[in-house]
């Protein structure tokens, strides 16, 4: 964090009275800086002036409204306000995912405004009026009334080490399109290059280096313009009336370099911010000028959306680098969230205690990225002869779906086109939203999506009513027990729906979840297959979107069949959550968020194994079997034994164990680059500094072992009126 400077001006008075607590605490940071768990302090620098925070997020505005930019008057028309949802797409992976989200948006736009564009012109062609009688008596609609009217338009942020990174968006297919890039607005790319213009050679924390000098940087000193803009909407005014987004998403591969190392060091950098204004107890100014921009505080929920890598592929074996760099982003993690959560040794409410616990996300969403390979065992293909380009685009579009499910569960009608509801017909009072709040009191931690969608079902009469004697029977009625079935089934091609559903993490190996899902089946859902698997028994809460097209009405048994299955397979949650969608899809859709039991899968056990094992361990326990028992026994055991874990384990982690190459030679270079780039000594940050420690894999396996051990008492009646004897049995 920057030290404050003693002399200030009239406007950075202003802030301060804004952002920092009483003066006693200003001086206490000042001689004991904030620390993260590694003991090196933060540093990200934030924009102190308010005016220029202000200024910064209204030209991001006007660039992301153009159209209402030019129009605009500012005594006759309201100011737009951001998106309620930004995505943030880091690395090669996270971006192009980030941009299929963008395209899909931007093409749904399109077809609902073509479509009510014909549907209009129909409406003042006058029907004579037994024409009308005819189509409302018998139900007659258009085809658009069967498409989805999907109008969430996310802030798009796409950001990479590569130079390159906007030729490589422009000349994608999507970026060919006519129109695409110039026309959706809401897309921003991160111009990182000036820092770093070579990616970061498939190893985090160099990744993380580069992203703290990115963090660290004065914006004013950097040589691309719009960097400020996106730096005062992402870092300095989140959470705040004048920035209007509440929820984020930061989608990155857990695999690689660039995203792995980066997503957490912005997601802390937020976070940092965020919280700061949660010490923030002075009295606002009520001058006119203030009032309409005043740093009013809201609660934000922040998401990791993660793509492990494949565990293993049909016999060949997967780079190592892969498991042990996602094992790092994991172990981390779930030390932060350790320190976060649960860790109250030494219970402190001060500032300086609680900043000392942030944590990068309130939850980090895990998917696999087996999904396809699952899909292709599924359906009976040759996995060997699928395009790798096919299943990284099948994989995004599993992404998607969920990222437009959890979209549209919280979306709030200012993400609406202004006519939405009214043309769509449908009626905001039968929704169930989750707030921002909502996701952040139910999600947090890991958490794992099972997805699964059906058409909807064709209710033809066969036969006459019972009125005249004969039973009406009604085909294709919607299988609720089918639907939440394939939701938990391993990843599958729906054929019919053109979705791909299942789990986006499997509880355990492949083979043995099939068999247990087999016998779940056979025995007609009886949940005993499966509730002891750790995945669903020490599973803390699940939240479940429901999404339904807009004139399907959910049937009461439907709904209480769901909560039966639920209930059922999630025998311990604390916490179950609902959200009732109408009018985002076309076909009726489940999404079941499972939170903080997925550590406990076997591939999340085994990609955090790979990297202490590799990074960690003393050399006789580098390459036997004794640390992936030890890590087992350090999880069940009734007390955990610390000193075997120093034993077992170096105090700091090796990176030169990932790299093929002379780490003591690299380091230098890249601490010159900080130095060159940040030229300030008190704000100096070695690489050594940012090291996992062995502190940091004794709080995650700390995390490991709440996990494993939670569970509920059931709610039992408690009377003081006992029954008489004599009507005891």
């Amino acid at each position: 964090m920057a030290t404050k400077k003693t002399s200030r001006t009239t406007e950075s008075t202003e802030l301060d009275d804004v952002i920092t607590a009483s003066p006693e605490a200003e001086v206490e940071v000042i001689s004991r800086p904030l620390t993260n768990a590694n003991g090196n302090g933060y540093m990200y620098f934030t924009e102190r002036d308010l005016n220029k925070i202000l200024h910064n997020l209204d030209t991001l505005r006007d660039s992301v409204y153009p159209h209402l930019a030019n129009q605009q008057d500012a005594d006759n028309q309201k100011q737009p306000q951001f998106p309620s949802v930004c995505l943030i797409g880091l690395g090669r992976c996270g971006s192009n995912i980030a941009l299929d989200v963008a395209s899909l948006v931007y093409n749904a736009r399109n077809f609902y405004l073509n479509e009510f564009l014909s549907e209009e012109k129909e409406v003042r062609e006058p029907d004579h009026m037994p024409m009308r009688w005819i189509k409302r008596s018998l139900h007659l609609k258009g085809s658009h009334q069967l498409k989805p009217v999907f109008l969430i338009e996310p802030l798009v942020m796409l950001g990479d080490l590569d130079k390159d990174i906007e030729g490589r968006i422009r000349f994608s297919h999507k970026g060919e399109r006519a129109g695409f890039l110039k026309d959706y607005t809401k897309m921003k790319i991160m111009d990182l290059s000036e820092v770093h213009a070579g990616g970061s050679g498939n190893a985090p924390i160099l990744g993380q280096y580069l992203a703290k000098i990115i963090l660290n940087k004065d914006t004013q000193r950097f040589s691309n313009p719009d960097w400020k803009f996106v730096h005062s909407y992402l870092i300095d005014s989140c959470g705040i009336k004048a920035n209007q987004s509440r929820l984020y998403f930061y989608i990155f591969s857990a695999g690689g370099g660039t995203g792995s190392g980066m997503a957490s060091e912005f997601g802390l950098a937020q976070q940092y911010a965020y919280m700061s204004k949660t010490f923030d107890v002075r009295a606002q100014s009520e001058d006119s000028s203030n009032r309409g921009h005043s740093f009013v505080f809201e609660p934000i929920f922040t998401s990791g959306i993660c793509i492990l890598p494949n565990i293993s592929d049909h016999g060949v074996e997967m780079s190592e680098a892969l498991h042990i760099n996602a094992g790092r982003l994991l172990c981390k993690y779930l030390s932060e969230e350790w320190d976060f959560s649960y860790n109250f040794d030494n219970e402190d409410s001060s500032e300086a205690s609680v900043m000392h616990r942030i944590r990068p996300w309130n939850a980090m969403m895990l998917i696999s990225n087996d999904i396809m390979r699952y899909a292709e065992e599924t359906d009976e293909g040759a996995i060997q002869h699928i395009d790798v380009n096919a299943m990284e685009k099948y994989a995004n579009q599993y992404i998607s779906q969920q990222i437009f499910n959890i979209l549209t569960a919280q979306a709030v009608t200012t993400d609406y086109d202004e006519n939405y509801f009214r043309r769509a017909g449908i009626d905001i009072g039968e929704t169930i939203r989750l707030d921002a709040n909502d996701l952040f009191m139910s999600l947090a931690g890991p958490v794992a999506v099972a997805y699964a969608e059906s058409v909807i079902p064709a209710s033809i009469p066969q036969g006459v009513d019972k009125l005249r004697g004969i039973d009406t029977k009604k085909i294709g009625e919607l299988n609720i027990d089918d639907l939440f079935y394939r939701s938990i089934d391993l990843p599958h091609f729906n054929k019919v729906t053109q979705a791909i559903e299942g789990i986006s993490l499997l509880p355990i190996e492949s083979a043995r979840y099939r068999e247990a899902l087999a016998n779940y089946l056979q025995k007609g859902y009886d949940a005993n297959a499966l509730k002891d698997l750790h995945f669903f028994k020490n599973c803390s809460s699940v939240v479940s979107i429901i999404s339904l097209p807009k004139d399907y009405k959910l049937s009461y048994m439907d709904l209480n069949k769901l909560k039966s299955h639920l209930n059922a397979l999630f025998p311990n949650t604390t916490l179950k959550r609902y959200a009732l969608v109408i009018g985002a899809s076309a076909n009726i859709s489940l999404t079941t968020l499972i939170v903080k039991s997925p550590c406990l899968s076997d591939d999340f056990l085994t990609l955090i194994v790979a990297f202490i094992k590799r990074c960690f361990a003393k050399d006789s326990y580098r390459f036997d079997e004794q640390l992936d028992s030890a890590m087992l026994d350090f999880i069940r055991a009734e007390e955990f034994d610390e000193a075997l874990v120093d034993k077992m384990l170096n105090e700091y982690e090796n990176p030169a164990k990932i790299l093929d190459t002379n780490w003591y030679a690299i380091k230098p270079m890249y601490e010159k680059k900080y130095r060159e780039l940040i030229n300030d000594s008190e704000k100096f940050c070695s690489i050594n500094d940012i090291r996992l420690s062995r502190d940091s894999v004794k709080k995650a396996i700390k995390y490991l072992r709440e996990i494993y051990r939670h569970k509920i008492s059931k709610t039992r009646i408690v009377s003081l009126n006992s029954l008489p004897k004599d009507v005891k049995n």
